[in-house]
């Protein structure tokens, strides 16, 4: 790849949003080696207030902070259908930058976004942050070296609980803001990431915990085009350790839990997340026969601090984003497709971005 940018200093990113998440993308930037904040863009108070103490620019409006700084990229934390936007006036000013899951707030405005980056050649990243934690690229790698064999099943679990108040912000309790296209749509991605493309999907979903218009429950099945099957269980109103979230210590705010809650099964073998346990025969093959168990811990990684790394490498133009515009709008085309399934009934089937 040819370079696009040559900054020898830490590179200056911009963020727009400063909700939880983009409060996350902060934090790290103030540490990271590479990078460094080149301002903030949100309209509340409480983003102003934060821009003041770290001593950077705080502009209510994301076009005013591009008009008024220098950054040589940008993340997206804003609400989902105002990513386009944003990322067109990116593209514009020819800024990579990195977009929050999802990719956008329906699949027509993904596609435009991903079309106008391509014609202007500018790259874009979408946030589908496990993607740079160690465990999944080690997971990544044993299946690509055939760890597995065929793969045939995939068990994954998101099941937790979310605090009543977690539920005052209206949009949570509204569709489109249930645990489908928050928490669902991580394990969908990282499904995709290992065992390649869904081509459909079966689903139910339920509201009867909490009586909310959007689902607090959801159950989908995934058929994947290599043949296997993946089953996939999410609720934000159960009392259980089972989730990414709690069991690979990502972030600090959880406790984290010692259990698995991704299971992979194969013809030569299985493994599962994140604790990467490995069953497999190492002499005669049948259910009477012992199974062998590995485990290889890894020191743990920071993501996200992982994540800002790949940023400036993809903005210079050393690295091929990890999660494309076109990657992350086909989890998003195939989360959605959750919600459609559920709605009808029937078996939605699923095209390539």
């Amino acid at each position: 790849m040819t370079s696009r940018l040559k900054t020898t200093a830490r590179m200056p990113i911009a963020v727009f949003g400063a909700g939880a998440i983009g409060r996350m993308h902060i934090e790290r930037i103030q540490s990271h080696p590479d990078v460094c904040l080149s301002g903030i863009a949100d309209p509340s108070d409480a983003a102003r207030e934060l821009a003041a103490d770290l001593n950077v620019p705080w502009f209510s409006d994301p076009l005013a902070l591009l008009e008024n700084t220098k950054p040589e990229a940008v993340i997206i934390a804003t609400p989902n259908q105002t990513h386009t936007s944003a990322g067109l006036a990116c593209i514009a000013r020819k800024l990579p930058f990195l977009v929050e899951k999802p990719i956008a707030h329906t699949l027509e405005s993904g596609a435009q976004l991903c079309r106008a980056a391509d014609t202007a050649g500018v790259p874009v990243m979408v946030g589908h942050q496990r993607r740079h934690n160690p465990i999944l690229r080690r997971a990544k790698a044993l299946v690509q070296q055939g760890l597995l064999g065929r793969p045939v099943t995939a068990t994954a679990m998101a099941t937790w609980l979310k605090p009543d108040e977690y539920f005052q912000m209206e949009w949570r309790r509204k569709p489109g803001g249930g645990p489908i296209l928050i928490n669902m749509i991580h394990d969908i991605d990282l499904l995709r990431f290992l065992l390649g493309e869904v081509v459909s999907v079966q689903a139910q979903t339920s509201s009867a915990i909490r009586g909310f218009e959007v689902e607090d429950t959801a159950s989908a099945l995934l058929r994947f085009e290599n043949g296997a099957l993946a089953a996939l269980n999410v609720s934000d109103a159960a009392v259980a350790p089972w989730n990414w979230d709690f069991a690979a210590g990502e972030a600090s705010h959880y406790a984290k839990q010692d259990v698995d809650a991704i299971f992979i099964t194969g013809t030569e073998a299985s493994i599962t997340l994140p604790q990467l346990q490995i069953f497999s025969f190492k002499e005669k093959r049948g259910w009477h026969e012992p199974l062998t168990q590995e485990r290889t811990p890894l020191h743990r990684g920071d993501p996200y601090v992982a994540q800002l790394t790949h940023i400036r490498a993809v903005a210079e133009g050393h690295e091929m984003p990890v999660c494309s515009g076109w990657d992350g709008l086909q989890t998003l085309r195939t989360t959605l497709a959750v919600h459609e399934a559920a709605r009808s009934g029937q078996t939605v089937q699923i095209t390539p971005a």
